[in-house]
């Protein structure tokens, strides 16, 4: 494990105040979706959540917390820390395919430039090695010049450094290319 790994680590384990808050501000598919949500000694709102399908099949629902709401993809980028939580509700997603889904999304999120992150990319993609079913929650804690921390099911994965992954990462869904149109609207929604 590099220096950055065991400092990763540690900023992780400082991550595992992460609790929801007891009020739900919301149903999306089935899914209980908090108001409020707390990660790092912070709380953060629901800035808007939604559903991604493919072929009229719903695949998970994600929701986007924030410090302060925001409507556009450079104020997101601009916060110190925004969160992507995915609660899967298909039996349909494995691990290979999210692998592919997410290699698939930073490659639109990046217009195919990927150099400068590809081996951060790979390692992110190994976090989805374990099997996946239905009701798993992850939750991406992208904070501005630290990277992301990935949690699965409220366990801590790891961590990958550096902030243009973290906005690699965040443009997977609310950029330019998003995995679905209507899915960022609902994430940015006010």
């Amino acid at each position: 494990m590099n220096f950055y790994a065991l400092i990763g680590l540690a900023f992780s384990v400082s991550l595992l105040t992460l609790a929801p808050t007891a009020a739900q501000a919301k149903i999306v598919a089935d899914v209980n979706v908090a108001d409020q949500v707390m990660f790092a000694e912070q709380t953060l709102v629901l800035n808007g959540a939604g559903v991604r399908s493919k072929f009229f099949m719903d695949l998970y629902v994600g929701s986007l917390y924030l410090p302060v709401k925001a409507s556009q993809l450079d104020s997101v980028l601009e916060q110190p820390i925004a969160v992507i939580q995915l609660t899967i509700t298909s039996g349909m997603i494995t691990s290979d395919k999210m692998r592919s889904a997410i290699e698939e999304g930073f490659d639109a999120a990046t217009d195919n430039n990927i150099g400068s992150i590809k081996s951060d990319i790979q390692d992110f993609t190994q976090l989805f090695a374990d099997e996946i079913v239905e009701g798993d929650q992850f939750t991406f804690v992208t904070q501005k010049g630290k990277g992301v921390t990935s949690i699965k099911n409220g366990q801590v994965q790891g961590n990958i450094a550096g902030e243009a992954f973290r906005q690699a990462l965040l443009k997977i869904w609310l950029g330019d290319r998003p995995a679905q149109d209507n899915l960022k609207q609902d994430m940015l929604a006010q």
